[in-house]
């Protein structure tokens, strides 16, 4: 057997029948990503969970969902901000639990404007990670009590190791980090970041989840693999030296063409 790595992807519910022959030829990752619409959330999603549960049947890849992230500040002081945070998170842990996934995508609360200039501030890190620490205890506690694990993604994160200082501070198996390699690239080629192997060096056995998709270099493209300027080999070569198993998810803005990326990917000889 191919010790390759398995590809999964990231979809909504609307394309799992398109998908589904080649989510269930393999035991592949899937990360449903309807799940962050604040409409769901408030009004109710039982039938769209019914029905992904459906065409679910069979699949042996393990299950993770994106959680809420439009104006989720994980780092909110103001606190009718952490009010409206705190129950969007705890509204995504609650549908993990409902969809019977075991990991939560969030977004990482550090910015480009963190970077130079939280340590003009006495204690400015510290500080940030008390408000993050406010706004996420519950969740993960629930997490921890659920199996579940939430994944913090870079986002604007000019520094790879912010993310680790979380991770640090919570001491909690319930939570890893993520990496997108196009954010990653953008943060590279657009602030002088640095590169994506150099976010999974960093990384290292804490990463459990990676957002794969490529990018120019010049906006947050979501294209596949292969139609960008990210160098896939030596990403897929650190990727190997791992022992954490992270689930490899296309994360593609048109979800019907991911296929294409998959086999990109397959024909580098990095995965299948």
């Amino acid at each position: 057997m191919s010790d390759l790595p398995v590809l999964g992807a990231a979809m909504c519910v609307k394309h799992l029948p398109q998908h589904r022959e080649w989510l269930l030829e393999l035991p592949r990752d899937l990360e449903l990503q309807d799940f962050y619409n604040w409409k769901l959330l408030d009004n109710g999603c039982d039938d769209l969970i019914a029905e992904a549960k459906k065409l679910l049947d069979g699949h042996e890849g393990r299950l993770g969902l994106h959680g809420p992230f439009y104006n989720m500040d994980l780092s909110a002081a103001d606190p009718l901000f952490q009010q409206a945070v705190r129950k969007r998170l705890d509204q995504g842990i609650e549908l993990c639990a409902k969809m019977g996934a075991d990991q939560m995508v969030l977004h990482s609360p550090y910015t480009i404007w963190d970077h130079n200039n939280l340590d003009i501030y006495d204690n400015g890190r510290q500080m940030k990670l008390e408000m993050i620490h406010a706004n996420l205890k519950d969740v993960v506690a629930k997490a921890e009590d659920m199996g579940c694990v939430i994944v913090l993604e870079n986002i604007e994160d000019l520094d790879p190791s912010y993310r680790m200082d979380i991770l640090k501070s919570f001491d909690s198996e319930a939570l890893a980090l993520s990496i997108d390699t196009g954010h990653a690239h953008y943060m590279h080629s657009c602030y002088g970041a640095p590169p994506v192997d150099y976010f999974i060096k960093s990384a290292g056995n804490t990463l459990q989840h990676v957002h794969i998709q490529d990018i120019d270099g010049y906006a947050d493209r979501h294209w596949n693999p292969g139609e960008g300027s990210i160098p896939w080999e030596p990403l897929f070569a650190e990727l190997a030296k791992l022992t954490s198993n992270p689930r490899l998810i296309l994360e593609i803005m048109d979800e019907t063409t991911l296929r294409k990326g998959a086999d990109y990917l397959v024909g580098l000889g990095v995965a299948r």
